[in-house]
């Protein structure tokens, strides 16, 4: 090789480096109380920087984030990143059994990179129902300029959270679920922290909006509009989807979507609705923004769209097997989201796990297979990686519903690193279900009425399956996913209504390689215990 050809090799060795390498991201948090009134009452408020939603957490394809939170707040806090895998790094999770918490006045920098990721999320906070006061933001994973987005650029993008408020203040609610209360119907829905007609929209005429849709709320399905204009669907918690049009999506609690609106040419300075309504609960409630050409400041003149009835199960099922993986298009990566082809790998664990309700000790209680979770003194990674004895049990939970009485119990299911699972979710209760998996994103194969049992694996979609990591459940209904279980550490699997994963309806799963003790493990298979770790219970 000459020198010309050797230097311009090695130039473009060092390209393809640097266009790879990861950015470090540093942002500095602060978690306090704020007054607010969304809905027109007076309420405490959780707000970061002063800002209700948070400030939005934007980077691209494996960045290193590290975001200094301090907790101003009277209690112990929190942030959990819904949809953010993680990689190799459960101890970055925000949950209660994979962090101990910061302590009031105290602060901790989470340091965690954005491995082989895109998509649209959110964080929230995770302890003590602080997610009722709000907390919440949104997060855009961008791709690398080396992986095209599979559409056309757009003009603007605008993070859209929605999300169910109630204007008692979370501690009383906590009180009330605490004493074996549950909770009552919402106040209202809420668009970006704003009550009806708050929240506004600047639309250029032609021009096109992506816009990252999240439902933050505690535990109401929603479904979202935009009157007279129609949403192209183009990703779902980093999967890029078949691109087909909505007039409405049904987006349930803990899902996040991407949609392309195109702004109308003519539109003679006016305005029209955004609506964000409720789903499957027994009154009407709506949240209202507003979309506004060239400025335009007054009202739309014509009225709200009409509205999906309440209980429409069969279009909302109908929706949500629509909704597909584009096989030809890459995400994080340029290879296509086809070429990993998950129904032809053989299944090494089968897990059905059955959400239900319980009255246990005097509390009401939700559970997973007869166990409704109890919070061991020990966070379980922790306990975990010191090997304590006394915290947890794995199998205390069984792989499939039983006829044991219901029972409090820590619940781990222990795997093996790379098992691939199929999970079966049943819900025989009258009200939907929605569950998400932290670590994973995993394949919906299958959603039908009634009790799963074999024959229904029938039925699954085994070529392009929508990939992603919070699912819902219908009522007396059953769904199945793929998992693979790549991610080693201790994995929240929750239900994401806030009151049933409050009182006890969630599972850690435990994926663990051949090396056994924690402190041995090898940091290619999972990142050693963070420097700045925060220790408690047991673990001090």
């Amino acid at each position: 090789m000459g020198s010309s050809n050797t230097f311009l090799f090695f130039c473009i060795i060092l390209l393809c480096v640097n266009s790879g390498a990861a950015r470090e991201l540093h942002y500095d948090w602060t978690v306090s109380f704020s007054e607010a009134m969304p809905l027109g009452v007076d309420k405490k408020v959780i707000v970061i920087n002063d800002q209700f939603p948070g400030p939005l957490l934007n980077a691209t394809t494996n960045d290193v984030v590290n975001i200094n939170i301090h907790n101003n707040l009277t209690e112990s806090f929190l942030m959990t990143w819904n949809g953010v895998q993680m990689r190799r790094n459960s101890w970055q999770d925000g949950v209660q059994e994979t962090n101990c918490p910061i302590l009031p006045g105290e602060n901790w920098t989470y340091s965690f990179q954005l491995k082989d990721q895109i998509g649209s999320y959110f964080y929230f906070p995770s302890l003590l129902f602080q997610k009722a006061a709000g907390g919440y933001g949104p997060i855009r994973v961008n791709n690398r300029a080396v992986v095209p987005i599979p559409f056309a650029q757009p003009d603007y993008e605008y993070d859209v959270l929605i999300g169910d408020w109630y204007n008692a203040d979370y501690q009383l609610l906590r009180l009330a679920l605490d004493g074996g209360s549950v909770l009552p119907l919402p106040d209202g829905i809420l668009i970006n922290g704003l009550g009806p007609n708050q929240a506004t929209f600047d639309f250029q005429p032609g021009a096109t909006y992506r816009l990252r849709i999240s439902n933050v709320g505690l535990k109401t399905a929603l479904n979202f509009r935009i009157q007279d204009h129609q949403m192209l669907l183009v990703e779902t918690e980093g999967s890029y989807t078949v691109k087909h049009y909505y007039e409405s999506l049904d987006i349930h609690v803990g899902q996040s979507y991407s949609v392309l609106v195109t702004a109308k040419n003519q539109t003679e300075g006016s305005s029209f609705y955004m609506v964000a309504a409720s789903r499957f609960i027994p009154v009407e409630l709506i949240g209202v923004g507003i979309v506004r050409y060239s400025g335009f400041q007054g009202k739309p003149r014509e009225p709200l769209p009409p509205f999906l009835a309440s209980y429409d199960y069969k279009y909302s099922i109908d929706q949500a097997l629509s909704i597909r993986s584009d096989l030809s298009v890459g995400a994080s990566r340029p290879n296509p989201q086809g070429s990993y082809h998950y129904g032809s790998i053989n299944v090494t664990r089968m897990l059905v796990l059955k959400n239900d309700v319980a009255f246990i000790n005097g509390q009401n209680r939700y559970t997973v297979n007869g166990v409704s979770f109890l919070h061991p003194d020990t966070p379980l990674k922790l306990a975990d990686y010191y090997n304590l004895s006394n915290v947890f049990v794995p199998g205390i939970i069984p792989d499939a519903p039983s006829n044991s009485l219901p029972h409090l119990g820590v619940s781990v299911i222990d795997t093996k690193y790379h098992d691939y699972a199929h999970v079966v979710f049943q819900n025989p209760l009258f009200s939907p279900q929605t569950w998400h998996s932290d670590g994973f994103n995993f394949f919906v194969v299958g959603m039908g009425l009634g009790i799963w049992d074999e024959g229904k694996m029938d039925t699954y979609n085994m070529v392009d399956a929508i990939y992603r990591s919070t699912v819902q459940v219908y009522p007396l209904s059953w769904t199945a996913i793929l998992i693979e279980l790549d991610n080693m550490g201790m994995w929240n699997l929750r239900s994401q209504d806030a009151e049933k994963w409050y009182m006890g309806q969630e599972v850690y799963i435990r994926v663990k390689g051949v090396e056994q003790d924690p402190s041995k493990i090898s940091p290619r298979d999972e990142s050693p215990i963070p420097q700045n770790v925060i220790k408690c219970g047991r673990a001090l």
